[in-house]
Protein backbone atom coordinates (compact mmCIF):
# COMPACT_ATOMS: atom_id res chain seq x y z
CA UNK A 1 0.00 0.00 0.00
CA UNK A 2 2.81 2.39 0.92
CA UNK A 3 4.54 1.74 -2.44
CA UNK A 4 1.32 2.53 -4.30
CA UNK A 5 0.91 5.80 -2.37
CA UNK A 6 4.50 6.80 -3.16
CA UNK A 7 3.92 6.11 -6.87
CA UNK A 8 0.77 8.24 -6.88
CA UNK A 9 2.55 11.04 -5.02
CA UNK A 10 5.47 11.00 -7.50
CA UNK A 11 3.03 11.01 -10.41
CA UNK A 12 1.22 14.01 -8.89
CA UNK A 13 4.54 15.86 -8.45
CA UNK A 14 5.41 15.09 -12.07
CA UNK A 15 2.11 16.54 -13.28
CA UNK A 16 2.66 19.70 -11.21
CA UNK A 17 6.14 20.09 -12.70
CA UNK A 18 4.81 19.67 -16.22
CA UNK A 19 2.21 22.35 -15.69
CA UNK A 20 4.74 24.74 -14.19
CA UNK A 21 2.72 24.96 -11.00
CA UNK A 22 5.37 23.56 -8.66
CA UNK A 23 5.34 25.81 -5.61
CA UNK A 24 8.30 26.67 -3.38
CA UNK A 25 8.51 25.15 0.06
CA UNK A 26 6.38 26.97 2.67
CA UNK A 27 8.11 29.96 4.19
CA UNK A 28 10.65 30.21 1.36
CA UNK A 29 10.45 32.41 -1.70
CA UNK A 30 11.22 30.85 -5.05
CA UNK A 31 14.44 32.02 -6.64
CA UNK A 32 14.83 32.89 -10.28
CA UNK A 33 16.95 30.65 -12.50
CA UNK A 34 20.52 31.91 -13.01
CA UNK A 35 20.28 34.50 -15.79
CA UNK A 36 22.64 35.21 -18.67
CA UNK A 37 25.83 36.70 -17.23
CA UNK A 38 25.30 35.23 -13.74
CA UNK A 39 27.53 32.68 -12.07
CA UNK A 40 26.22 29.13 -12.30
CA UNK A 41 25.75 27.49 -8.88
CA UNK A 42 28.57 25.18 -7.74
CA UNK A 43 26.43 22.05 -7.95
CA UNK A 44 27.57 18.53 -7.23
CA UNK A 45 26.06 16.35 -9.95
CA UNK A 46 25.51 12.60 -9.76
CA UNK A 47 28.06 10.81 -11.93
CA UNK A 48 26.82 8.85 -14.95
CA UNK A 49 26.58 5.12 -14.27
CA UNK A 50 27.61 3.90 -17.73
CA UNK A 51 31.12 4.09 -19.15
CA UNK A 52 30.06 5.68 -22.46
CA UNK A 53 28.52 8.68 -20.69
CA UNK A 54 31.56 9.05 -18.41
CA UNK A 55 33.88 8.88 -21.43
CA UNK A 56 31.76 11.49 -23.23
CA UNK A 57 32.22 13.88 -20.28
CA UNK A 58 35.86 12.93 -19.73
CA UNK A 59 35.20 11.55 -16.25
CA UNK A 60 37.33 8.67 -14.99
CA UNK A 61 35.07 7.57 -12.11
CA UNK A 62 31.36 6.96 -11.55
CA UNK A 63 31.12 9.23 -8.50
CA UNK A 64 29.64 12.72 -8.15
CA UNK A 65 31.31 15.54 -10.08
CA UNK A 66 31.31 19.31 -10.52
CA UNK A 67 31.15 21.17 -13.84
CA UNK A 68 34.65 22.54 -13.21
CA UNK A 69 35.98 18.97 -13.63
CA UNK A 70 34.89 18.92 -17.28
CA UNK A 71 37.61 19.76 -19.79
CA UNK A 72 35.38 21.64 -22.26
CA UNK A 73 34.69 25.35 -22.76
CA UNK A 74 30.87 24.98 -22.88
CA UNK A 75 28.23 22.74 -21.40
CA UNK A 76 24.57 22.75 -22.43
CA UNK A 77 22.28 21.66 -19.58
CA UNK A 78 18.68 20.69 -20.23
CA UNK A 79 16.36 20.55 -17.22
CA UNK A 80 13.74 18.02 -18.26
CA UNK A 81 11.23 15.60 -16.81
CA UNK A 82 10.29 12.18 -18.07
CA UNK A 83 6.66 13.29 -17.57
CA UNK A 84 6.98 16.55 -19.53
CA UNK A 85 5.19 16.20 -22.91
CA UNK A 86 7.27 19.02 -24.43
CA UNK A 87 10.49 17.27 -23.35
CA UNK A 88 9.24 14.05 -24.93
CA UNK A 89 8.26 15.80 -28.16
CA UNK A 90 11.57 17.66 -28.41
CA UNK A 91 13.85 14.72 -27.55
CA UNK A 92 14.58 13.97 -31.25
CA UNK A 93 15.50 17.64 -31.81
CA UNK A 94 17.88 17.63 -28.83
CA UNK A 95 19.43 14.44 -30.22
CA UNK A 96 19.83 16.30 -33.53
CA UNK A 97 21.58 19.12 -31.65
CA UNK A 98 24.01 16.59 -30.16
CA UNK A 99 24.68 15.10 -33.60
CA UNK A 100 25.25 18.56 -35.13
CA UNK A 101 27.85 19.35 -32.46
CA UNK A 102 29.60 15.99 -32.82
CA UNK A 103 29.75 16.30 -36.65
CA UNK A 104 31.15 19.85 -36.63
CA UNK A 105 34.96 19.76 -36.27
CA UNK A 106 34.95 23.26 -34.74
CA UNK A 107 32.39 22.30 -32.07
CA UNK A 108 33.19 18.66 -31.28
CA UNK A 109 35.10 18.55 -28.02
CA UNK A 110 34.15 22.19 -27.34
CA UNK A 111 30.52 21.66 -26.28
CA UNK A 112 28.96 18.84 -24.26
CA UNK A 113 25.34 18.20 -23.30
CA UNK A 114 23.79 16.82 -20.14
CA UNK A 115 20.19 16.47 -19.01
CA UNK A 116 19.00 16.78 -15.42
CA UNK A 117 15.74 14.94 -14.71
CA UNK A 118 13.86 17.14 -12.24
CA UNK A 119 12.18 14.85 -9.71
CA UNK A 120 13.19 11.80 -11.77
CA UNK A 121 14.79 8.66 -10.38
CA UNK A 122 17.68 6.84 -12.06
CA UNK A 123 15.12 4.35 -13.41
CA UNK A 124 13.04 7.18 -14.92
CA UNK A 125 15.97 8.96 -16.61
CA UNK A 126 17.25 5.61 -17.92
CA UNK A 127 13.77 4.86 -19.28
CA UNK A 128 13.65 8.26 -21.01
CA UNK A 129 17.20 7.79 -22.37
CA UNK A 130 16.37 4.38 -23.81
CA UNK A 131 12.93 5.30 -25.18
CA UNK A 132 14.17 8.42 -26.98
CA UNK A 133 17.67 7.05 -27.75
CA UNK A 134 19.36 10.00 -26.03
CA UNK A 135 23.11 9.86 -26.82
CA UNK A 136 24.32 12.11 -23.97
CA UNK A 137 24.19 11.71 -20.16
CA UNK A 138 20.90 12.12 -18.32
CA UNK A 139 21.27 12.56 -14.58
CA UNK A 140 18.60 11.93 -11.92
CA UNK A 141 17.45 14.61 -9.47
CA UNK A 142 14.95 12.53 -7.51
CA UNK A 143 14.68 14.87 -4.51
CA UNK A 144 14.66 18.11 -6.56
CA UNK A 145 17.94 19.29 -4.96
CA UNK A 146 19.43 20.48 -8.26
CA UNK A 147 16.07 21.76 -9.48
CA UNK A 148 15.69 23.96 -6.38
CA UNK A 149 19.25 25.28 -6.71
CA UNK A 150 18.45 26.29 -10.30
CA UNK A 151 15.37 28.34 -9.44
CA UNK A 152 12.73 25.59 -9.67
CA UNK A 153 12.42 26.09 -13.42
CA UNK A 154 9.62 24.68 -15.51
CA UNK A 155 10.60 22.12 -18.13
CA UNK A 156 12.25 22.05 -20.55
CA UNK A 157 14.75 24.70 -19.53
CA UNK A 158 18.16 25.26 -21.11
CA UNK A 159 21.33 26.69 -19.63
CA UNK A 160 24.57 27.10 -21.53
CA UNK A 161 27.47 27.47 -19.14
CA UNK A 162 30.95 28.72 -20.02
CA UNK A 163 33.78 26.93 -18.24
CA UNK A 164 36.97 29.00 -18.11
CA UNK A 165 39.88 27.41 -16.26
CA UNK A 166 40.44 29.00 -12.88
CA UNK A 167 37.08 30.82 -12.98
CA UNK A 168 33.62 30.02 -11.68
CA UNK A 169 31.23 28.71 -14.37
CA UNK A 170 29.21 31.52 -15.95
CA UNK A 171 25.81 31.37 -17.65
CA UNK A 172 25.78 32.59 -21.25
CA UNK A 173 22.27 31.34 -22.11
CA UNK A 174 19.25 30.79 -19.85
CA UNK A 175 15.84 30.17 -21.44
CA UNK A 176 12.60 28.30 -20.81
CA UNK A 177 11.22 26.21 -23.64
CA UNK A 178 12.54 24.22 -26.54
CA UNK A 179 15.35 25.19 -28.84
CA UNK A 180 13.05 25.28 -31.91
CA UNK A 181 15.80 25.16 -34.61
CA UNK A 182 19.21 23.52 -34.15
CA UNK A 183 21.06 25.86 -36.54
CA UNK A 184 19.80 29.09 -34.97
CA UNK A 185 20.37 27.78 -31.44
CA UNK A 186 23.96 26.83 -32.28
CA UNK A 187 24.54 30.21 -33.91
CA UNK A 188 23.29 31.95 -30.75
CA UNK A 189 25.66 29.83 -28.67
CA UNK A 190 28.61 30.52 -31.00
CA UNK A 191 28.05 34.27 -30.75
CA UNK A 192 27.49 34.28 -26.99
CA UNK A 193 30.59 32.16 -26.37
CA UNK A 194 32.79 33.87 -28.95
CA UNK A 195 33.30 30.64 -30.90
CA UNK A 196 34.24 30.89 -34.58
Amino acid sequence: MEKSMKKRFRFFLGILLICGELLPAPGRAATDPPAKGALFPALTLPGPKNVEDRDYLGLSTAGPFKLTQLQVPLIIIEIFSMYCPICQKEAPLINELHQAIEKDPQLKGQIKLIGIGAGNTLFEVDFFKKKYQVPFPLLPDETFVLHKALGETRTPYFFVVKLNKGEAPRVIYSELGGIKRVESFLETIRQSAGLK
